[in-house]
């Protein structure tokens, strides 16, 4: 009787063992022609592409490449700035200094200041609409 119980145990586990090496087989016939039928779907897509227009992609993308570049090159130089003692604080007294200069021009008459409202507005009026 336990011969039988060994045997019924033994069993299962090799056909659990030739279902998993056949589901692997099956699974790698799978996967080749699942990227098979990807790669053909790309090729379409790329066929489908007008590369003509391009030129104005590469641009665009060359442009946005530039300002990421100078961005960070800008920022380095920032830093590097900022680690100096004095440099920040007379970046900020030219700040202020700039600041009230503009004020000056632009603010000490109403003349001005309708001025400059008319031409907040008109500059509104033609980028909002």
């Amino acid at each position: 009787m336990s011969d039988v119980i060994t045997e019924t145990n033994e069993s299962p586990k090799a056909d659990t063992d030739q279902g998993t090496s056949a589901e692997g087989t099956d699974q790698g016939i799978n996967f080749s022609e699942r990227y098979s039928e990807i790669l053909t779907q790309v090729n379409e897509a790329l066929g489908k592409v007008d590369w003509t227009q391009m030129g104005r992609i590469g641009k665009v993308l060359g442009i946005f490449a530039a300002v990421i570049v100078a961005q960070i090159l800008i920022k380095g130089v920032l830093d590097t700035i900022n680690l100096l003692p004095v440099i920040p604080g007379l970046l900020e007294l030219l700040g202020l200094v700039v600041v009230g200069q503009w004020s000056w021009q632009n603010l000490t008459t109403s003349e001005k200041r309708t001025s400059l409202v008319e031409k907040v507005q008109s500059l509104r009026q033609e980028y909002l609409g």
